[in-house]
């Protein structure tokens, strides 16, 4: 296993760890309200984000329509599965028919 011939003195240690520094975190005004926010989130202060209503503070936010918008992604789930449902029962019909062809064509002893 190596181990370091000298320990590092305090100054060394010091010049390596210099360049650890936190970043200051970028803020923007918000378009609506104009008070400060951080960057590619909601504003604190508005609740509105890119020009539109998200949040709860806004004065237009509607509950309403993001259950509406559930609803109809629930019915196109819905959908898509009725819609593949039937090809397999067509297909369990085609084996039906196969195997009621075969046992015709083969002679009884």
């Amino acid at each position: 296993m190596a181990v370091p011939k000298k320990r590092t003195g305090h100054s060394a240690q010091g010049k390596r760890r210099s360049n650890w520094k936190a970043a200051k975190p970028e803020l923007t005004t918000c378009p609506n309200c104009g008070a400060k926010a951080l960057t590619h989130t909601v504003c604190t202060a508005c609740g509105t984000y890119k020009g539109k209503v998200v949040s709860k503070k806004a004065e237009g936010y509607v509950e309403e329509a993001k259950e509406e918008v559930k609803e109809v992604k629930k019915a196109k789930k819905s959908a898509k599965k009725e819609e593949a449902a039937p090809e397999v029962e067509v297909k369990a019909e085609e084996k039906a028919e196969v195997v009621e062809e075969a046992s015709e064509e083969t002679p009884e002893a």
